[in-house]
């Protein structure tokens, strides 16, 4: 670094790299490594300057006020919000009252004027401050400073830097420092001026380089408003949000695994009033009701989001925007993620409820904890100082001046904000389960009533009624070895994906559809392909407003599907992820939104019209057409050739080729693009005719519920005959281990998908002993199961097939 460079009171952008923190603190360097590093790679980053630290003490120095300064902090008290609310004032009166040195103030409106030549004359600009000690990897001050938008002209930038100055002294930025054990005195603020990209006519928000909840690291998750980003960052509205898999982007698919629609209500515009230069206005319901970007677009994003990754080397926080002028993207910060990446992955956490309660509200799940405690309704941060240590906060929304209590409180509960705004990302660095987006959480709930707020039950989060007792268990995974059996997973919820891909695994070895179809999509197929002839007035209202936002009904199953298919098979990639077709019965498709038009009444439904029976027949083919597409589109388009696909009920060998057929319509093939179909083996004919169905299936997955259920000849939904059920019965280990022994003779793959492996540790030990390849287990059982095979095999030697 020149000796001259710690001199200067202005560097540009291109002047700058990351290793300058300490002369523009963590937001400038990194605007300058990416302007200097990233924009000859096509990352697009509005360019600008920044006063450095030499000028903010030349500033206290001159000005007089630093030892002014030292006494009020000396007399404040941070742990009592009164008094470091009134310290906090008086310092920043004290710097604002104080005057700019004449030569920065000279080089500020220098530097501005020179911007006005590339950009226009009055070009407007963002003043953001950036603190030499923020950013860092292990502590985050972001949001602790203010920004200033649509700021325009020498005499308004000269207020909004000189405010950046007073904004180092916040009562949040002071309380923050203070608990990090930052030295006031020895960081100094550098002021970023930028040119504002007008997304105040387009859209904004934010990424980060990992799952913000569970610390994937292989995917982009994007939130996108309309309007300036302030209010994605801040909380204030419900973003569009998408997950893009890094692995099959960079081998060019549409990686797009997820989307999920928000209202994106209210958006931030630049005002007409110079002394508010911007103003929230409401979206209307046709916007609220589409995507804010392209595809293209957020694949472009990505992109960038992994180009700026592998240039710093760590997971990332990143805000972009639009302009609405030229339609352009760009990238206007980044900074390191400081929560998830200094996060311990050899230590499971699994939070459980001991019972649920009485339900209060839901909202967006914040990390996967649960807390408890007395809810203390605060709308307004003026009145923080009546919060107490250990209460629950329920507010509308935060922003930084929040964080005093956030970090004394057992839970965070807010109307508004998705899960990268302000209470999401203060809550997961402070470890405290945290829910958002609830509405009407502030009318609901009331100060002093005692409640226990869960994220510990996948996509939704609730407020319960009283102190529910709850476990925490710990599980080292540190050390733990694979057993030669594949020990696979049983999984629906694509919300549990990305946490329980951490759980040692070879893979999913039952992925349902119907948990997928019931939680992502709730609509039956027959109804959003025949919506026109739909007689169910309220059915049609519901399925009108889940389909806003996709192209057609139809489109909106194959997306959904795809969507939940394709999390899943990115959480384990390039693992295996065996995916079952659907296997509704007809009582549970007719109790899907709009099923009941389209489904017959069987006496019996736990034998009837269920599984490959329905695929081929015409009153359901088409039906069946979107879960092909759905398919489809995660291997081909998502590019997750990780995916298997099985057959489930499938009676008799010519129904499984009838069901191939079907399949090989949309272009789903065994051996094609390295597809793989299995059968499931749940009849006892799969075993009895197990040689035929090895000609036409690649694979069989045993389901041990059904293959019980008909070799005993009991339904196993009466409880009049559940005393006999038990998959342990010789009848029924006799039928496993010979479609064990046929499938090995036709070189055929055999698992077992069915519960016994997870309840009962003998039976687990027996398919082992009959040599078994697989077997997919519930996923709170997977570690117990792994330490006892890899006895098992430890003392038989290794995986045996019993001789016969």
């Amino acid at each position: 670094m020149p000796k001259t460079k710690g001199k200067k009171l202005i560097l540009w952008f291109k002047e700058i790299r990351k290793t300058d923190v300490g002369l523009v603190g963590g937001k400038n360097a990194s605007l300058g490594e990416m302007y200097r590093f990233l924009t000859p790679r096509g990352v697009l980053i509005p360019n600008g300057f920044a006063t450095t630290a030499s000028a903010y003490q030349i500033f206290l120095k001159e000005a007089g006020i630093k030892n002014e300064i030292r006494k009020i902090l000396e007399q404040t008290n941070i742990h009592n919000i009164q008094s470091l609310m009134a310290g906090g004032r008086k310092i920043r009166e004290t710097i604002l009252r104080a005057e700019f040195p004449k030569k920065l103030n000279e080089q500020i409106i220098k530097s501005y004027r020179q911007l006005e030549k590339e950009f226009g004359r009055n070009c407007d600009v963002a003043v953001r401050s950036s603190a030499t000690a923020e950013d860092l990897p292990d502590a985050s001050f972001a949001g602790q400073q203010e920004t200033f938008l649509n700021t325009r002209g020498p005499k308004e930038l000269l207020l909004a830097c000189k405010k950046c100055y007073a904004s180092l002294f916040t009562n949040r930025a002071i309380s923050y420092r203070q608990d990090k054990g930052f030295d006031h005195f020895k960081i100094s603020l550098s002021i970023g001026v930028q040119k504002m990209v007008r997304s105040d006519l387009a859209a904004s928000g934010v990424i980060f380089t990992l799952d913000t909840e569970s610390g994937f690291k292989d995917v982009v998750l994007i939130n996108s408003s309309y309007g300036l980003g302030e209010n994605v960052v801040q909380g204030k509205v419900n973003p569009d949000e998408y997950y893009v898999f890094k692995p099959t982007l960079a081998k060019g698919y549409s990686a797009i695994i997820s989307r999920h629609l928000g209202n994106k209500t209210p958006k931030m515009i630049y005002s007409k009033n110079p002394a508010k230069p911007t103003v929230d206005v409401p979206v209307s319901e046709t916007d609220q009701a589409k995507f804010c970007i392209t595809d293209r677009e957020v694949l472009k994003l990505a992109k960038w989001a992994v180009i700026i990754e592998e240039h710093y080397q760590r997971p990332m926080d990143i805000e972009w925007a639009k302009d609405g002028q030229t339609g352009k993207m760009f990238i206007v910060q980044a900074r390191p993620e400081t929560v998830q990446s200094q996060r311990d992955y050899s230590v499971l956490e699994d939070y459980r409820l001991a019972r649920r309660g009485k339900v209060l509200i839901t909202g967006s799940p914040v990390g996967s904890r649960i807390g408890a405690g007395t809810a203390n309704v605060i709308r307004d941060v003026k009145d923080i100082s009546k919060f107490k240590k250990g209460e629950v906060l329920v507010t509308d929304m935060t922003d930084p001046d929040w964080e005093p209590i956030m970090k004394i409180a057992s839970a965070i509960v807010t109307n508004r904000g998705g899960r990268t705004c302000h209470a999401a990302i203060v809550s997961r660095e402070l470890g405290i389960p945290c829910i958002v987006g609830t509405k009407n959480g502030t009318q609901k709930i009331k100060t002093g009533r005692q409640i226990t707020i869960s994220c510990a039950e996948g996509e939704i989060g609730y407020v319960y009624e009283g102190l529910l007792k709850f476990t925490v268990k710990k599980t080292s995974i540190k050390n733990l070895k694979r057993p030669k059996t594949k020990i696979m997973m049983n999984l629906g919820d694509p919300d549990q994906a990305f946490e329980y891909s951490f759980i040692p695994n070879d893979g999913v070895g039952l992925a349902r559809e119907e948990f997928i179809i019931n939680s992502f999509i709730k609509v039956h197929p027959g109804a959003l392909l025949n919506f026109g002839r739909l007689k169910d007035p309220k059915a049609r209202k519901i399925i009108t407003s889940l389909t806003k936002g996709y192209p057609s009904k139809k489109q909106y199953f194959i997306d959904r599907l795809a969507s939940g298919i394709g999390i899943i098979a990115a959480a384990f990639y390039p693992k295996d992820v065996i995916v079952r077709l659907s296997d509704f019965k007809t009582n549970e498709y007719a109790n899907l939104i709009g099923g009941r038009q389209f489904e017959p009444v069987e006496t019996n439904p736990m034998i009837g019209w269920r599984g490959a029976s329905r695929y081929y027949d015409p009153n359901f083919a088409a039906a069946f057409g979107l879960e092909c597409l759905a398919l489809k589109k995660v291997r081909s388009d998502m590019g997750l050739t990780n995916v298997k696909i099985m057959v489930p009920f499938c009676r008799t060998v010519e129904e499984g080729k009838k069901v191939l057929a079907e399949m090989a319509k949309y272009g789903l093939v065994s051996g094609r693009n390295g597809l793989e179909v299995y059968v499931m083996c749940e009849i006892p004919s799969n075993v009895i005719l197990a040689d035929d169905f090895s000609k036409i299936f690649d694979g069989f997955s045993i389901g041990s519920n059904d293959l019980t259920q008909l070799t005993l000849g009991l339904d196993r939904d009466s409880q009049l005959v559940s005393h006999i059920y038990d998959e342990r019965n010789p009848a029924v280990k006799n039928l496993i281990a010979e479609v064990i022994r046929k499938a090995k003779k036709n070189k055929r793959k055999i698992g077992i998908c069915g519960q016994a492996p997870s309840d009962y540790p003998e039976f687990a030990r027996f398919i082992v002993e009959e040599g078994i390849d697989s077997m997919s287990l519930n996923p709170d059982t997977v570690i117990k199961t792994t330490l006892d095979i890899l006895k098992l095999e430890k003392k038989l030697g290794g995986r045996p097939k019993r001789k016969r």
